[in-house]
């Protein structure tokens, strides 16, 4: 069965980090996710979605990802069951996240001070196009042996 998930939206509050008692990072936040649609009463439609981050990340999360990012989360479907403090039991349906990733700061012009200083190790759209010298080698598809019978189609 594939459980994926991939949802953009932003942080309601800065995310809560802790660790277990065997020590791993744990990173629990909730993004707000507009649907983009209305209500019969012109209201705004938005998930509210409880996520969760372990390992490394979580120190990532922790120092550059605030309330108000706009965020995409890569993960999978999860649900559990406890016993809230009135002692009914509740299920909850939330996301273990796989990776968080910025989509913009709060300076929605790319401004990396609205990133609080993250500096992402790839390119991005606001990234101008590295300029290259063009060289004399030409077209290098040429070269390129395909055998039919590599192809997966």
């Amino acid at each position: 069965m594939i459980n994926s998930v991939i949802i953009v939206g932003r942080l309601t509050a800065d995310p809560e980090l802790r660790k277990t008692p065997n020590g791993v990072s744990v990173g629990s936040f909730r993004i707000a996710h507009d649907e983009g649609r209305r209500n019969g009463n012109g209201e705004k439609q938005t998930l509210y979605i409880n996520c969760t981050l372990f390992g490394k990340q979580t120190e990532m999360l922790g120092r550059f990802f605030h309330k108000g990012n706009l965020i995409g989360v890569t993960g999978r479907l999860t649900q559990r069951t406890f016993m809230n403090r009135q002692n009914v039991q509740v299920t909850t349906t939330e996301i273990v996240a796989d990776r968080v990733d910025f989509i913009e700061g709060k300076n929605a012009a790319g401004d990396q001070a609205g990133n609080n200083g993250y500096q992402p190790d790839y390119p991005t759209a606001n990234d101008p196009a590295p300029q290259t010298e063009p060289t004399s080698q030409g077209n290098n598809l040429e070269s390129l042996d395909v055998i039919e019978d590599d192809l997966p189609f």
